[in-house]
């Protein structure tokens, strides 16, 4: 039974894939994209069928379907482990996804390649799966490599524009560099465990007396290079916000609530391994502080609407990588899941708003939408409260665990997360206030078709809105049933339950001020002052290298590709000049020798004799020699 739901689970979306790919133009748009929606939803019901089994059992469900590889001691199984957290990232990535789905059917209905769409999400869906539920690495593995290609395919599905296809390409060779990172890291506990199943490798650790710390380490730190690049860290994030070059609702599955957490999902899931490793733990601490600040301090002078999004995931993402380092794996966890709701509402609401302007994104050239699209407003507002920190909102919840998590291990770093979650509010309440505020600032035809999105689009944004809202209840600061349920999981006591005192009280009232400052200050200058951001040939001082993303991009364009273009030139020029004229040279030599071969071939049998009678004698000789 379990066996038989789990491959339903799985394969439901790869059937939509391959229905879609092959029968999908012949069917229609709307049936395509609604079988892609039912075989998600099918996914979404057998994940909560095993979430009410797991929840009332407490007992993992293993499934190994069969021996995969098996060299010398050396064996990996093709096989899945639902447990408490598999089962969490499978209610996300199919319930949000089957809202996604759902939503793209308004969306996307213009598009000629809506098949194809669908056809490419659904496949996401698939290896997503693929990736959560695997048994053991190599398994995960799989769904990592599917997932990147899955966004390659979206990220540039309007290829007919080139930019699209560069913004495609960066996002694949980018995550290479960390799947490279993932891939080493895999070889190397291979190598000193000689597994890579979550449970043998965790009971092997537990039971091991003479670890080798240095490869621990390497090994760990292996693996947070490959979270890095799949997350989008520092170094390895400037591929995400270009990837806002898909279709709207690809950012909000993607780039929003699934693919950007698999790090996330690794680095918790081999919890046990990073415990080992506290150099690491502070590498990942530092990085995704500092990843949480530079990509806030960016988003606070960005126009375009998407690209504000995104560089508010690189923030998230990084508060959630802090929380990792700081070994409080369920906080990061819960963040995980307050984001993927109030982050795919903004997203999808940002999607209802360039919808009805017909492909804008500049909010210098919006406003005034929040009177005739007043359901997209609402629920933009909520999430905006929610990724701001302000209660009962559940961004609230899980960010004030993470700065109080934070404030207990380094107060350097609360200080780093705490101010950008400052200007998380102030950035999320100018976009707010640019885009639904004051007067249209659009063209007068934009004006005149001004409307509110159909229901197909607004009804995955009001119950996203809703999950927004009450998220936060599912881990309290004094009844956490998110800590109960996940502690299982973890070798170290989760995070104890704070047991509020002053100091507690005030460290929230801090974060609540925090974020409501950031929200005043919007308000006085967007609001008040009636500003609206410059053109981009007037940004002028350090609100230009924002706005410039610091020239990380131009850095690394510089430093990496003018290098690297630069030596396949001289290779093409040289090394490969050489080798095509040693190669065509002794191509060359071959047909002069048989050219001038074929001339003993005269015809005459006397001359055939004297040479047969001649090899016979060099053959005697030379065995005569021999000897």
């Amino acid at each position: 039974m379990d066996t038989s739901l789990t491959l339903l689970l799985l394969l439901a979306p790869f059937i939509g894939f391959l229905f879609n790919v092959f029968f999908g133009k012949s069917i229609g748009k709307s049936a395509s994209g609604i079988l892609g929606t039912l075989t998600v939803v099918v996914s979404f019901a057998a994940s909560v069928y095993f979430f009410m089994q797991i929840n009332q059992t407490q007992q993992p469900i293993r499934i190994s379907l069969f021996d995969w590889i098996e060299i010398s001691n050396f064996k990996v199984d093709f096989g899945f482990l639902l447990d408490q957290l598999s089962i969490l990232w499978l209610l996300f990535v199919t319930g949000i996804g089957s809202l996604i789905h759902m939503y793209s059917i308004s969306y996307m209905h213009d598009d000629e390649n809506m098949h194809k769409y669908f056809a490419y999400l659904n496949l996401f869906i698939f290896f997503m799966i693929t990736l959560v539920i695997g048994s053991n690495l190599l398994v995960l593995f799989i769904g990592w490599e599917g997932v990147g290609l899955c966004s390659y395919l979206l990220i540039g599905f309007w290829h007919k524009n080139q930019e699209f296809n560069d913004a495609a390409k960066k996002a694949f060779i980018m995550n290479r560099i960390g799947d490279l990172g993932l891939l080493i890291g895999i070889f190397i506990i291979g190598s000193l465990f000689s597994t890579l199943d979550y449970d043998t490798l965790k009971t092997a650790i537990a039971g091991a007396t003479n670890l080798n710390m240095y490869w621990i380490s390497a090994a760990a730190f292996a693996l947070f290079i490959g979270a890095c690049g799949k997350s989008a860290q520092i170094p390895l994030y400037t591929w995400l916000p270009d990837a806002m070059a898909g279709p709207t609702p690809v950012s909000a599955l993607i780039h929003a609530a699934t693919m950007v957490t698999a790090g996330i999902f690794m680095i918790t899931r081999l919890n046990y391994l990073f415990d080992l490793a506290p150099e690491v733990q502070n590498i990942i601490a530092i990085v995704g502080a500092v990843t949480s600040l530079v990509a806030a301090t960016i988003a606070l002078v960005q126009t375009d609407i998407k690209k504000v999004l995104a560089y508010s995931t690189v923030s998230q993402l990084g508060l959630m990588f802090l929380a990792l380092g700081l070994g409080a794996y369920e906080v990061a966890v819960f963040h995980v899941i307050t984001h993927a709701f109030f982050k795919a509402c903004l997203f999808l609401g940002s999607g209802s708003v360039i919808h009805a302007l017909h492909g804008e994104q500049d909010m210098r050239k919006m406003g005034g939408l929040k009177k005739v699209m007043t359901i997209t407003f609402v629920t933009f507002l909520i999430s905006s409260l929610a990724i701001s920190g302000i209660p009962p909102f559940s961004g609230f919840f899980s960010k004030d665990e993470i700065l109080m998590v934070a404030f207990e291990h380094n107060k350097i770093l609360w200080f780093i997360a705490s101010l950008a979650s400052l200007m998380t509010a102030f950035y999320m309440f100018r976009l707010l206030y640019l885009t639904f505020f004051k007067e249209f600032r659009g063209t007068a035809e934009q004006k005149s078709h001004l409307h509110e999105s159909p229901a197909l689009i607004t009804f995955p944004l009001i119950v996203l809105a809703i999950l927004a809202t009450l998220g936060g209840l599912i881990s309290l600061p004094t009844n956490s049933w998110l800590n109960e349920y996940l502690a299982p999981l973890f070798t170290k006591v989760a995070t104890e339950e704070h047991h509020f005192g002053t100091s507690e009280y005030l460290l929230m009232l801090v974060a609540v001020i925090g974020g409501l400052v950031g929200i005043g200050i919007a308000y006085a200058k967007y609001i008040k002052q009636n500003l609206v951001p410059e053109a981009d040939e007037k940004i002028t001082g350090f609100a230009k290298v924002l706005y410039n993303k610091y020239y990380v991009d131009e850095i690394y364009d510089s430093i990496f590709v003018k290098s690297i273009n630069g030596l396949s030139t001289f290779f093409r020029d040289n090394v490969e000049t050489t080798l095509s004229s040693l190669v065509f040279g002794l191509g060359k030599v071959t047909n002069e020798i048989g050219f001038q071969g074929k001339k003993l071939q005269s015809g005459s049998v006397g001359f055939y004799l004297f040479a047969f009678v001649l090899g016979i004698c060099a053959i005697i000789t030379y065995l005569f020699l021999a000897q």
